[in-house]
């Protein structure tokens, strides 16, 4: 797989991550996992060329961090580890429709106890990018990230990186540490860090990470009814995907089938392509707990989008309903 480096100062990786959260977490829940499957796409990736590996201590909570940790056992020099922390659970169960129920965290003391947490599952000394996965309103920012920089100072994490922020938040933890990558929502169906979040970090360097880079799933066209999504499956409560929003919503797949088809491609490899054009550091983060999609996303490092591939990808409209 072709490479780049996150941001400009960040270490290299495959211009295709993988986002291991659905190993244990959100998404089609009613569905048993199968820890051994989850394992050996994790080292299906590597062997692809997918170094950039991305969980959070919230996934679970801790279950997928642990399950990352385990298949990176004996493997831990071919992987970028991105984790992140912020976040604390207050109930496993106790949110909507069953899932955990979580709030920020940005306190330095919590910071402080999520990285050593985070090492232990991992089975690491270090983690690659250590990320702020939501910045707390009750706590100034600079204060959080000033504990992120500390495990930086202390060896225990190489890069610091935020995720959903401002361009107003990014510049003030880069008065206190350099930001290396910011992780955001990025799809063709998801576009709003092109307004300002994007052409920042391209001007000062610092990597973007799309997560949720095929539109939840939406992009592939796997779902032309609400009731195609599986029980206890967090996008039930999503705006985009309740009904009458996701019949008017079709319309974006069948855009996106339309230029794959023209190009020779799967919709899931065009919509990977359109973002890997989006500059040098953009690196999207997909993710999947099946050999099969992990192939199909790899496939999307080697499409190049013609101009007007991509004039045709830029004109389709945003989708009907909120995100969240």
């Amino acid at each position: 797989m072709r490479t780049t480096t996150l941001g400009t100062h960040g270490p290299q990786v495959g211009v295709i991550g993988l986002g291991a959260m659905g190993m244990t977490f959100a998404y089609d829940m009613a569905t048993a996992r199968d820890e051994a499957t989850s394992v050996s796409v994790i080292h299906q990736a590597l062997d692809l060329g997918v170094t950039l590996i991305d969980t959070a201590d919230v996934y679970g909570p801790y279950t997928n961090e642990e399950l990352v940790g385990r298949a990176l056992a004996g493997h831990r020099d071919r992987a970028v580890i991105a984790t992140k922390a912020g976040m604390e659970c207050l109930d496993p169960t106790g949110g909507p429709g069953g899932a955990p129920l979580v709030r920020p965290n940005g306190r330095p003391e919590h910071i402080r106890a999520a990285v050593d947490a985070s090492l232990r599952r991992l089975g690491t000394d270090h983690i690659d990018l250590y990320q702020l996965h939501r910045v707390d309103p009750e706590v100034p920012l600079e204060e959080t990230w000033g504990a992120l920089a500390e495990a930086v100072a202390a060896g225990k994490a190489r890069h610091i990186g935020l995720s959903e922020v401002s361009v107003q938040q990014i510049q003030r933890a880069q008065a206190v540490h350099p930001v290396t990558t910011v992780q955001s929502e990025f799809s063709l169906w998801t576009r709003d860090v092109q307004a300002e979040v994007l052409p920042y970090c391209q001007e000062h360097g610092i990597g973007l990470l799309p997560y949720s880079p095929l539109g939840r799933g939406f992009l592939l066209g796997r779902f032309s009814s609400f009731d195609e999504l599986p029980e206890n499956d967090q996008r039930r409560r999503l705006p985009r995907f309740q009904q009458d929003n996701l019949r008017a919503n079709l319309d974006i797949a069948a855009q996106v089938r339309e230029v794959a088809d023209r190009v020779g491609a799967t919709p899931a490899q065009v919509a990977l392509a359109w973002l890997v054009a989006q500059g040098e550091h953009v690196v999207p983060i997909p993710g999947t707990k099946t050999p099969g999609y992990l192939a199909d996303n790899v496939g999307g490092a080697d499409i190049r989008l013609s101009a007007a591939d991509l004039a045709d990808l830029d004109a389709i409209p945003a989708p009907v309903g909120a995100r969240y």
